[in-house]
């Protein structure tokens, strides 16, 4: 026999082995799941984030609104009434300056309308398009409650992501009609 058929059967017989060989399965298949489980479960914890921050919002604006309602807001500013919104927030908004607050009197129920300031399509950096208004009512006003901010997304999961604006952020808002009461 010669050197090379010796040395291809000594390769063949290694060959052998490593393929019968099953200790570094578990490490394999870990590195081959690993990226996909940490991506969905980083989408599930973001996702939640999401939700949990629209809810505390809708929650913050609502009992913030009660003081326009009441009108203990009569001497209030809009600054003092984003602080009373950020006081509820419970830290899960980075940035209650961040906040674009829109109060206004409307007529009836029927002419409330919700609409986002934004400009459509937003393209990035995405200002707000339409500025601040703070205007409480006297008692018995329709008054109009909108607050609106732009949320970090940072599990971004290309065009099934949770990001609805261009500049990768998504825009919660809440927005609630009241008349005031006889204060």
């Amino acid at each position: 026999m010669d050197v090379l058929g010796t040395a291809g059967l000594i390769l063949k017989a290694r060959l052998e082995r490593l393929r019968r060989d099953e200790r570094g399965v578990t490490a394999v298949e870990f590195g081959l799941l690993a990226l996909p489980f940490f991506a969905i479960i980083g989408a599930i914890l973001q996702t939640s984030i999401i939700f949990l921050a629209s809810q505390v919002l809708e929650s913050a604006v609502h009992d913030a609104s009660r003081t326009i309602r009441t009108g203990q807001a009569q001497s209030l500013s809009l600054e003092q009434f984003r602080t009373e919104v950020c006081d509820r927030l419970y830290g899960l908004f980075p940035d209650c300056a961040g906040l674009h607050v829109r109060v206004n009197v409307v007529s009836n129920f029927q002419s409330a309308t919700v609409a986002p300031p934004l400009s459509q399509p937003c393209a990035a950096p995405c200002n707000w398009s339409q500025p601040e208004s703070w205007a409480t009512g006297t008692r018995e006003s329709v008054v109009l409650v909108q607050v609106y901010y732009r949320y970090p997304v940072i599990v971004q999961l290309g065009p099934l992501g949770l990001s609805n604006m261009s500049d990768g952020r998504r825009l919660m808002g809440s927005a609630t009609v009241f008349k005031n009461e006889p204060f």
